[in-house]
C-alpha cells in the first residue's frame, strides 16, 4: 500500500499542466534529436541545463529524462529508414531493421520498434518504482567509508563495460578527478589549481564542461564528416501493422531484452549502448535460424530496441537511490539535481519524494507519448533529414554560448566552452571517450570528501576501510572488477560486444 501512496504523490506531481507540457517537450525534443544523426541525446542535454535555471527541480528532471529516453525513440526511425542510427544504442538496429525496409517492411519493423521499447518502458518504471526505494533505505545506513567505496566501484565498473580502451577510460576518469579538485578546498578554504583565476575560485563549471565537451566537439566532429556521409534513399513506409508471425517472432526477444537491459542499466557504464549490442548477440546465438540475422530478421530489432530503452531507464535506478550516476546522461542529470541545490544521494527520497516519484511516474507517461510520437508523425520526422547540417550548426553554437553565458551572466563560461570543446575534439582524434571524464568531474568532489571525512573519523587510519565489511566487500569487488577486465580473455569478449557485424 505504501507503494500506491508513493506513485499516488508522483502522479500528482507529474498530472500538472507544466509538468505534463515540458514531460512532452523533452520527448517532442529527444524524438527530433534522435532522429537527426550526429546530435544526440548527451550533447543536447548538455546545451539545455542553463534552462533549468528557470525550472523548479521536478520539471527540469522530468524534460531531461524524456530527451533522454526520446532519443532512443527516434534514433530507430532513421535506423530502419535510411540505415543511419540517430544515436549510438541504435546502431545494431540499422542490420536488420534497414534489410526490413528494403523489402518493403519498414511499417512493421518501427512499430515493433515502438511497442517493444514501450513496454519495456513499462516494466522498467514498476521496477525502478519497486527496487529504488529499498535500496535508498540501504544506502541511509551508509557512512563515508563506505560511500567512498562504492563511487570507486562505480568508477571501475563504467570503466570495465564501457567500449573503447581500458587504458584511456582510465586515464579518462583521472583528469576529470583533477579537474573536479580546481576551487576552493572544503576542509582548509585554499585555492587550488585556480592560476590565480578569481573565477576559478568556485571550480569549474559544470554546464561549461558539458556544453563544450559533448556539444561543440560534437559539431566539429560532425563537420568533419559532413562530406564523407552520404544518406541513402529514404525507405517507403506502408502500413505499420505486424504480422502475426511477427508478433509471435517478437514476443521472446522484447522479453528478454527488456530482461538484460534492466540488469545491465543498473550496471556503472552499461545503460542503452552496451545492452543494445549483447541483446543483438544473444538473440543470434538463441535463434534457430542465425543466418537469417543481417537479412531483415525481426529479432534483431525487437530485441536490440527493447533492451536499450531498458538499460536507459534502469540507469536511473543508482542514480535516484545511491546518488552514483552509472553513465554520461545521468551523470548530466545529477549535475541538473547539483545546480538546483539538491545533494544527490538516498536523502533525496526523504528530503524531495515529489521530485523522486514525479520522475519515476514521468518515465511511463513519457514511454506512452513516445507511441503517439513516433508512429503516427513519422512523415515529420523523416522530413527533418532534409535539413542540412550546415545550416544547423551555426544556430546550435550561438544557443549554447547564449544558454552558458545566461547562468552567471559572464564571457569566462564562454571562453570555457571554447577551451573543452577544442579539448573534445581532442580526445575524439585520439580514440579517448569524454563520457569517463564527466562522470570523474562530477563524482570528483563527492569521492574527495567523503575520503577525507572518513580518514577524519578514522584518526588517519587507512586500513579502517578493509575493517569495515560494506566498505571492504565494494573496494574488492571494484579490484576484481579491474583484474578480470584486464585479463586478454575478457579485454576480447569485451571489444566483441561493440563490434557490428557484417
Amino acid at each position: 500500500m505504501e507503494l500506491f501512496s508513493h506513485l499516488a504523490l508522483g502522479f500528482s506531481v507529474v498530472l500538472t499542466a507544466q509538468n505534463l507540457f515540458f514531460c512532452f517537450l523533452g520527448c517532442f525534443i529527444g524524438t527530433a534529436i534522435g532522429v537527426l544523426p550526429g546530435v544526440g541525446p548527451l550533447a543536447t542535454i548538455a546545451m539545455l541545463l542553463p534552462l533549468t535555471y528557470t525550472m523548479g527541480p521536478e520539471t527540469a528532471l522530468i524534460m531531461l529524462a524524456g530527451i533522454y529516453y526520446g532519443a532512443l525513440y527516434g534514433g530507430s526511425t532513421t535506423a530502419i529508414l535510411i540505415n543511419l542510427p540517430g544515436e549510438s544504442a541504435s546502431a545494431v538496429t540499422t542490420l536488420d531493421g534497414y534489410q526490413m525496409a528494403r523489402q518493403g517492411r519498414a511499417g512493421p519493423a518501427l512499430a515493433v520498434a515502438a511497442l517493444g521499447s514501450f513496454f519495456a518502458g513499462t516494466v522498467v518504471t514498476v521496477l525502478i518504482a519497486i527496487v529504488a526505494g529499498p535500496m535508498t533505505k540501504i544506502a541511509l545506513s551508509f557512512g563515508s567509508h563506505e560511500y567512498f567505496a562504492l563511487m570507486v566501484l562505480g568508477l571501475i565498473s563504467s570503466v570495465a563495460l564501457a567500449s573503447g580502451s581500458l587504458l584511456k577510460a582510465l586515464g579518462m576518469i583521472i583528469l576529470g578527478l583533477l579537474f573536479g579538485m580546481t576551487g576552493t578546498d572544503i576542509y582548509t578554504g585554499q585555492a587550488r589549481f585556480t592560476w590565480g583565476m578569481i573565477e576559478l575560485s568556485d571550480g569549474l563549471d559544470l554546464v561549461a564542461i558539458s556544453v563544450g565537451l559533448f556539444g561543440i566537439a560534437e559539431i566539429l566532429r560532425n563537420m568533419q564528416h559532413q562530406g564523407d556521409n552520404t544518406r541513402t534513399g529514404i525507405q517507403k513506409v506502408g502500413s505499420l501493422m505486424p504480422s502475426r508471425e511477427d508478433f509471435r517472432r517478437s514476443v521472446g526477444p522484447v522479453l528478454r531484452g527488456t530482461a538484460l537491459g534492466s540488469v545491465l542499466g543498473v550496471l556503472p557504464g552499461g545503460g542503452a549502448l552496451l545492452s543494445s549490442f549483447a541483446s543483438y548477440t544473444m538473440e543470434k546465438k538463441l535463434s534457430k535460424h542465425p543466418e537469417q540475422f543481417g537479412h531483415g530478421a525481426i529479432e534483431g530489432v525487437a530485441g536490440p530496441e527493447s533492451a536499450n530503452n531498458a538499460g536507459a531507464q534502469s540507469a536511473f535506478i543508482p542514480m535516484l537511490s545511491l546518488g552514483i550516476p552509472g553513465n554520461a546522461v545521468t551523470a548530466l542529470m545529477l549535475g541538473a539535481m547539483i545546480l538546483q541545490g539538491i545533494a544527490p544521494g538516498p536523502n533525496v527520497l526523504n528530503q524531495q519524494p515529489e521530485l523522486f516519484w514525479g520522475l519515476i511516474v514521468s518515465m511511463w507517461i513519457g514511454n506512452l507519448m513516445l507511441v503517439v510520437l513516433n508512429l503516427p508523425l513519422i512523415g515529420i520526422w523523416v522530413s527533418m533529414l532534409k535539413v542540412p547540417y550546415t545550416s544547423l550548426f551555426p544556430a546550435i553554437v550561438i544557443f549554447c554560448c547564449i544558454g552558458v553565458f545566461s547562468v552567471h551572466n559572464s564571457s569566462f563560461a564562454v571562453y570555457q566552452i571554447t577551451i573543452f570543446g577544442a579539448l573534445g575534439y581532442m580526445l575524439y582524434r585520439l580514440e579517448a571517450e569524454p563520457a569517463p571524464f564527466i562522470l570523474g568531474f562530477i563524482l570528483g568532489p563527492l569521492l574527495e570528501e567523503h575520503l577525507r571525512r572518513a580518514m577524519i573519523i578514522s584518526r588517519g587510519d587507512a586500513l579502517s576501510f578493509l575493517e569495515r565489511p560494506i566498505s571492504a566487500t565494494l573496494l574488492v569487488c571494484a579490484a576484481l572488477a579491474l583484474a578480470a577486465v584486464s585479463l586478454p580473455y575478457f579485454s576480447k569478449k569485451r571489444e566483441q560486444i561493440f563490434v557490428e557485424e557484417d
